[in-house]
């Protein structure tokens, strides 16, 4: 009876880190590409801030492409497969895409506001989740530039195998509904 209860739980803890792909399959990014750190990018389509960091996004993900593994995730329950469809067409997107309404991977990556981004080591443990970096100030101000960048920071310390300093930083963006 308890090797039963343990698979159960197991079963569990995997079904709790499991969205969606856009065509309804169940998807755990966390066992999807064993070996690669993974980086969970939460974004929404109705947030200004979440599509004015396309280009960096895709940017930090080529430059890590090697060794870690990007997902971008849309907790929005009102969010259709098409309608993301089109916004990656519309931003150039060449990631790998989930749908989160029951916010699994939400809770999973702590994430709160959108863009937020949750790092996960080798070994799945959470080592970074916040923002992707300070460029913006608040919502209708940011800077010319940023002047720190977390979760490039955030890969280069986990894949020398290394702590990160900050683990947690709260971004500037859209907040996440139906949070509980």
């Amino acid at each position: 009876m308890i090797v039963m209860a343990l698979v159960v739980c197991s079963g569990l803890a995997r079904a709790q880190q499991t969205a969606v792909d856009l065509d309804g399959h169940a998807v755990n990014p966390l066992t999807a590409d064993s070996g690669k750190i993974v980086v969970l990018v939460f974004l929404r389509r109705d947030c200004p801030v979440s599509s004015r960091y396309a280009p960096v996004i895709q940017r930090i993900s080529k430059q890590y492409a090697d060794s870690v593994s990007f997902w971008l995730v849309y907790p929005d329950k009102s969010e259709s497969p098409q309608a993301i469809r089109k916004y990656l067409q519309d931003y150039g997107y060449q990631l790998p895409a989930l749908r989160d309404p029951e916010h699994a991977l939400v809770k999973l990556g702590r994430a709160q506001i959108t863009p937020e981004v949750a790092v996960f080591d080798h070994s799945r443990r959470l080592v970074y989740d916040g923002r992707i970096d300070d460029w913006y100030v608040d919502l209708s101000r940011a800077r010319p530039a940023p002047t720190t960048h977390e979760l490039d920071d955030a890969l280069r310390l986990t894949l020398a195998g290394k702590p990160v300093a900050k683990s947690e930083v709260r971004g500037v963006g859209c907040y996440i509904s139906d949070l509980e």
